[in-house]
């Protein structure tokens, strides 16, 4: 007899067991109404966001076109939404990015994939605007790369410290633009136009 035909409940994911078991450990009822499906919510969520985890960035950028072209392209004001690896809580904000070709260009649209790619895993700030720079580096090779990443970190805002309304803002600076302050400051006047 199939064992799953006594018991209409089935059976839970090692992950959903163990939201269960975080409820009961702050005092939740885990058999409370509200709290039934909650485990299977929460381990779906978590299985999308962090769907980047083993998941190389440079991924979004393999589709690259020859182009001649000397200025900054800059994308700007691409959300996403990650979570702090310290106390798996949200951080959220804009990604900028500014490179300058050297032959290839890549989709426009593969900018945001990439940023998403490098959000759906826990991160860190710092390390999530380095890696948005290599992978542009590594796969474009081009003359130079900027990105400036502004984050709201909820491990500050809603516990801690409690500092609602802080901002956290990084930039690498790879290549020409790591040498030539004239290009940045043109890259802080593109991002910054409304």
């Amino acid at each position: 007899m199939n064992p799953q035909a006594k018991n209409p409940i089935a059976l839970k994911t090692p992950l959903e067991e163990s939201i269960r078991v975080i409820l009961e450990e702050i005092g939740e009822d885990v058999n409370r109404e509200g709290l039934l499906d909650t485990p299977k919510r929460v381990a779906k969520m978590y299985r999308e966001v962090f769907s980047g985890v083993g998941v190389n960035p440079e991924t979004a950028l393999t589709t690259t076109f020859e182009e001649d072209y000397d200025g900054i392209i800059t994308v700007k004001d691409i959300t996403y939404y990650t979570f702090c690896e310290h106390h798996l809580i949200p951080f959220y904000g804009k990604a900028y990015i500014g490179y300058i070709p050297s032959g290839r260009i890549v989709g426009l649209s593969k900018f945001a994939r990439l940023v998403e790619l490098t959000a759906q895993r826990p991160q860190v700030q710092e390390r999530m605007t380095t890696q948005i720079a290599n992978s542009i580096l590594n796969v474009l090779t081009p003359k130079g790369v900027i990105v400036t990443i502004e984050g709201t970190h909820l491990c500050m805002c809603a516990r801690g410290i409690k500092k609602p309304g802080t901002a956290t803002v990084t930039t690498v600076k790879k290549g020409i633009f790591a040498e030539n302050t004239a290009l940045c400051e043109e890259f802080e006047r593109s991002i910054s136009r409304s």
